[in-house]
């Protein structure tokens, strides 16, 4: 287990044991405030606890503090090249910045930013991603280094910004270090904790489609997470940034980090299944994920739905609520009780209810 430093983004402190915190991005033109907050206010919803706009100019900068005040997350602004879009974010009420000290010109206008920062209580993170490191400009553009000397490459860069940060005593910093290789991306990560207490914002960039990206994602960020690696983090996926949320809850779940929404069992289904088993998963996700209280409410609960008497009534008798499917209808069980049967007609507006009247 990795120790790091404590930074505080809003009302959450990230690092240090804390949980890891889920974050996304808007897809947005951040210059459209309503626009940006209504996407805000959708992937609050979802569960997502830090978010993240593109600032590419004055007027997005400007637009933050109209987009703070309709929304209730923490929100980070990302900043390239220009630092006096990072001081008008932070005047703005911004909780993060987004920015590289290497890039935003003299040392004078990082101190400049340091100061502004301070002074607010902003944190700033520093992000190096594999596809814009100063060795590629070096090489122009000749890519044949090992994985292991990717890694090394990547942890220099992040450790010379975090330095320039340093030297001016300012320590409320998290790093990133993003590649869309899964190989680069863990040794990177696990050779900066190893070197430096700042904490770490973990994701690929780049990840892909949802099924490529969600599964790429999944080994890299479960390999650091199981390691301690990782105060945030975000699954980039070519997707509704709602559904890069979901995945990452998922998969801090599937590690027991965090608890999110119901623990739902179901059954791939075979020739034996006579019941409508994919039909009524999808319909219970689709119920219980596009709402917020009935979400919080299945949090926790594990819900199955199975197919067949081969492993259905085992399955459905360890859950709190589950169904073991026979010939258009299953038996249902609750909390290892058998139950009665149901009609499969039936089974999810029965589940929904069984989830809003579950007392925890």
């Amino acid at each position: 287990m990795y120790k790091t430093r404590e930074v505080k983004v809003g009302p959450y402190i990230l690092g240090s044991g804390h949980p890891v915190r889920v974050q996304s991005m808007c897809n947005t033109d951040t210059r459209n405030v309503q626009a940006t907050a209504a996407q805000i206010n959708l992937l609050e919803d979802a569960g997502c606890e830090i978010n993240r706009v593109a600032v590419p100019d004055m007027q997005a900068a400007q637009a933050i503090g109209e987009i703070k005040k309709r929304i209730h997350s923490p929100l980070v602004a990302d900043i390239h090249f220009d630092y006096k879009l990072a001081l008008e974010a932070i005047k703005q009420g911004v909780d993060k910045v987004r920015i590289n000290p290497g890039n935003i010109g003299a040392v004078e206008n990082t101190k400049e930013v340091v100061k502004a920062a301070k002074d607010a209580g902003v944190a700033i993170r520093i992000g190096v991603n594999a596809g814009s490191v100063k060795y590629l400009k070096s090489v122009q553009g000749k890519m044949d280094l090992s994985d292991e000397k990717w890694a090394e490459v990547m942890v220099n860069e992040a450790l010379e910004q975090a330095n320039i940060l340093e030297q001016l005593n300012f320590k409320d910093v998290v790093v990133s270090l993003k590649s869309d290789n899964f190989k680069r991306t863990v040794l990177a990560n696990e050779l900066f904790a190893k070197q430096s207490d700042i904490p770490l914002h973990i994701g690929l960039t780049e990840a892909g489609s949802f099924l490529s990206g969600t599964v790429k994602s999944a080994v890299a960020l479960g390999t650091l997470l199981q390691k301690g690696i990782g105060a945030t983090i975000r699954v980039s996926l070519t997707e509704d940034p709602r559904m890069q949320v979901r995945t990452a809850y998922e998969i801090l779940k599937a590690l027991g980090l965090r608890e999110y929404g119901p623990n739902l069992i179901s059954c791939p289904t075979c020739g034996r299944t006579q019941v409508d088993v994919t039909g009524t998963v999808h319909a219970l996700e689709e119920r219980i994920y596009s709402d917020k209280a009935l979400l919080q409410k299945a949090t926790g609960l594990k819900i199955a739905v199975m197919g067949c008497v081969v492993n259905g009534p085992g399955e459905a008798r360890d859950a709190d609520f589950g169904i073991a499917g026979g010939k258009g209808e299953g038996l249902y069980f609750e909390h290892g009780q058998t139950m009665f049967k149901l009609p499969q007609e039936k089974w999810v507006d029965f589940l929904i209810q069984k989830i809003k009247d579950w007392k925890k």
